[in-house]
């Protein structure tokens, strides 16, 4: 097993890319990644589900909730499967003190983490290099010297 996949550093790459989703333009696939690595945590036994928490902002004026789930000692909210309502306590309202341990750690190393967990198999994409752009020249620019009128007197 990679040193870069123990339980605490997933927690973190999974906090890392669930800040970053809250404020991306492209949501869909960093919280796609999120999921599927708390489902493997969870399948593996390196987390827990807690319980249920009412969503805050419902969309519809819906009711809906969102199951609790831990690792060490991060604590992550999904979307819930039909026999989580069966067998999970309703925890209510979420506490609003509780906040997870401040980590660091770069979006891309959160990634690659996550990736290499996930899809174990699979080799890391590598990302297209950027061609350089180049500098468009003013008009100005393009003289030797600088003429003034001041000078040609």
């Amino acid at each position: 097993m990679d040193n870069r996949l123990t339980p605490h550093n997933l927690a973190v790459a999974i906090y890392t890319i669930n800040r970053h989703a809250k404020t991306a333009i492209d949501k869909k696939a960093l919280y796609q990644l999120k999921n599927e690595a708390i489902k493997k945590l969870l399948d593996e036994g390196k987390a827990q589900k807690i319980g249920l928490h009412f969503v805050e902002n419902p969309q519809y004026s819906k009711q809906s909730s969102t199951v609790l789930v831990e690792c060490g000692d991060f604590l992550f909210h999904t979307l819930p499967e039909k026999n989580d309502f069966d067998t999970l306590p309703h925890l209510g309202e979420q506490d609003q003190t509780y906040r997870n341990p401040k980590e660091r750690m770069n979006l891309r190393t959160a990634r690659m983490i996550l990736d290499k967990y996930v899809h174990p198999m699979q080799e890391p994409s590598k990302q297209p290099q950027r061609k350089p752009q180049k500098m468009e020249r003013s008009p100005m620019s393009n003289t030797s010297r600088f003429r003034s009128s001041y000078f040609d007197s």
